[in-house]
């Protein structure tokens, strides 16, 4: 029996090994993209331990990312707005690289989510077991807090560029802009949740720290700019 026990918690062991190696590599385990929105919000609403908040946080981000770029296209080639065609073309690119890493976090938080779901079932039945239970999980925790403060990250970079779309983007599709300034809000705010569900239970208090640290300086950076976005927009359209 104790040899099952151990075999099994080395399992876990080298789960979280390939997926760290993964994650460094650039390496997307699961592939989103193209899955259908249907099959997706099935997985979403099932028991399933994947997709959940992390993912719909990334998902959320990348959406407000393609609304803004939706802005920028329907901007570009306008002779009204060719003064700022050279920076709407910027902005849609950086936008476009933003979805794209922003998609790919979807897939991150889920992979890094599964040995966190399955540590919890390790024995701890003897001092050995349940100090190397302890240990495993806490490597679970740090590894599922990274990719939330990423996604967190990520949105952060989403405000300058919103704001260029609200403000010098068509105004036939100021809204989608506000849109985008509500949907990152909201990214951000559900992704920090995320970060801190994990960072509550780690045992390392100083790491514990670090991480809510970064976290809490991107959510005062981030959410009053979004916030800001949005209002200006609702203005513009009580007008």
């Amino acid at each position: 029996m104790g040899f099952y026990i151990l075999l099994y918690i080395l399992q876990v062991s080298c789960i979280i090994k390939q997926y760290r190696k993964r994650f460094r590599a650039g390496e997307q385990v699961m592939d989103y993209k193209e899955q259908q929105i249907g099959i997706y919000l099935s997985e979403l609403a099932s028991k399933a331990p994947v997709p959940g908040g992390g993912g719909v946080s990334a998902l959320a981000g990348a959406l407000a990312a393609g609304l803004a770029q939706m802005v920028c296209s329907l901007t570009e080639g306008k002779k009204r707005y060719a003064d700022v065609e050279q920076e709407i073309q910027r902005t849609a690119q950086a936008l476009c690289d933003l979805r794209e890493r922003l998609v790919g976090y979807m897939a991150e938080d889920a992979e890094a989510f599964k040995p966190l779901s399955r540590a919890y079932s390790l024995p701890k039945d003897t001092e050995e077991l349940l100090r190397e239970r302890e240990r495993i999980l806490e490597q679970c925790l740090q590894n599922a807090a990274l990719p939330p403060l990423h996604i967190c990250q990520a949105v952060s970079e989403l405000v300058p560029l919103i704001k260029t779309a609200a403000e010098k983007g068509s105004r036939l599709a100021v809204s989608d802009a506000g849109c985008a300034a509500a949907l990152g809000a909201a990214a951000i705010k559900a992704a920090a949740l995320n970060v801190l569900v994990n960072t509550r239970l780690m045992k390392e208090r100083e790491k514990a720290s670090e991480l809510e640290t970064r976290l809490d300086v991107l959510l005062s950076e981030t959410v009053p700019g979004l916030e800001t976005i949005y209002r200006q927009v609702l203005e513009q359209l009580h007008r």
